[in-house]
């Protein structure tokens, strides 16, 4: 297959552009680097099946070839991010997937949304299936990134509906793993930096609100099938990919000051407007229609993790 994949220089584009390529496909990557980086993709260029081409895609997006598939993973993805670049977050989640479904439809390729957990804002049902509709402050700080994702899936639902564009949608929950950026502001790449330099973790309210993490390699593999199962009447419908387990803020702050073993303390400070109290995914419907669900464990996944920053820290001394 030739599969566009926009963001493809990101934290999980460059993960997935490598399974694809490992997988015998040829990769067509789209970033605009706002919060990529050609560091994540620099052992793929000169690759035989990819190609990298610097674009915006809320700007009109022209292949010029035929396309099988098209994987739309291009936003500013977290918090740190989507604060700072608000405008930028609202449009690539409304002109870019306006931009890249009209490929699809086009070339009549396959759709692939990275759409996200904060669909469902701050839940009020633990833990979150596809069928809740969410809790969203549309007005709120966080609202850029969540109503982005909001309005993707429903434009993407609507072309689906009108005019039979095949389409998925990945609702994806924390994810983890190399190539995060140190500074990007996420609760796993916060707690290793800190601790790997000495530094006090900061923990945001009293530490008891809940996440669920992914490692990398299991999402990817989740992302994958579902792009890859066969077009049925529901497969249409979004799709929690993601770790069920969950813990508490607090409980990963302590982990990761074990397994770095640092003598870094944890200090509290106010937590920010609109922060989930609870994020855990219900992956029943993965389950049931990829026949997924993670095998990596938190504590393998974070030593992976660690010695990524550890290396990555050394580098910059």
């Amino acid at each position: 297959m030739r599969i566009v994949v926009t963001g493809g220089a990101g934290f999980l584009g460059s993960h997935l552009c490598d399974y694809l390529l490992k997988s015998e496909h040829e990769v067509i990557c789209l970033d605009n680097l706002l919060t990529g980086s050609v560091d994540n993709i620099s052992h793929l260029l000169g690759h035989e099946r990819f190609r990298f081409y610097k674009h915006d895609v809320t700007e009109y997006v022209y292949i010029g070839q035929a396309v099988d598939a098209v994987l739309h993973f291009a936003s500013p993805a977290s918090p740190r991010d989507y604060l700072e670049l608000p405008i930028q977050t609202l449009k690539v989640g409304a002109l870019g997937t306006h931009k890249t479904i009209g490929l699809a439809k086009h070339q009549k390729a396959r759709f692939l949304m990275a759409s996200t957990s904060e669909t469902y804002g701050d839940p009020l049902v633990n833990p979150q299936p596809e069928t809740y509709w969410g809790n969203v402050n549309p007005i709120g700080i966080r609202g850029v990134y969540d109503e982005a994702k909001r309005f993707a899936e429903a434009l993407v639902m609507a072309y689906h509906r009108y005019h039979g564009v095949d389409t998925r949608i990945a609702r994806i929950f924390n994810t983890y793993g190399p190539r995060m950026r140190p500074d990007d502001g996420r609760v796993v790449s916060n707690f290793i930096v800190q601790a790997l330099r000495g530094e006090p973790l900061t923990v945001y309210g009293t530490g008891n609100q809940t996440r669920s993490f992914c490692y990398v390699e299991d999402e990817i593999e989740g992302i994958v099938r579902l792009l890859m199962v066969p077009e049925t009447e529901d497969v249409h419908l979004p799709v929690n990919i993601g770790n069920p387990f969950e813990v508490t803020v607090i409980e990963i702050a302590e982990k990761i000051v074990k397994l770095t073993g640092s003598h870094s303390r944890i200090v509290f400070k106010p937590l920010p407007a609109d922060d989930p109290k609870m994020r855990r995914p219900d992956i029943t419907r993965a389950k049931q229609l990829l026949g997924w669900s993670p095998t990596i464990d938190l504590e393998e996944g974070l030593s992976r993790t660690i010695e990524y920053f550890r290396s990555r820290l050394e580098k910059t001394k």
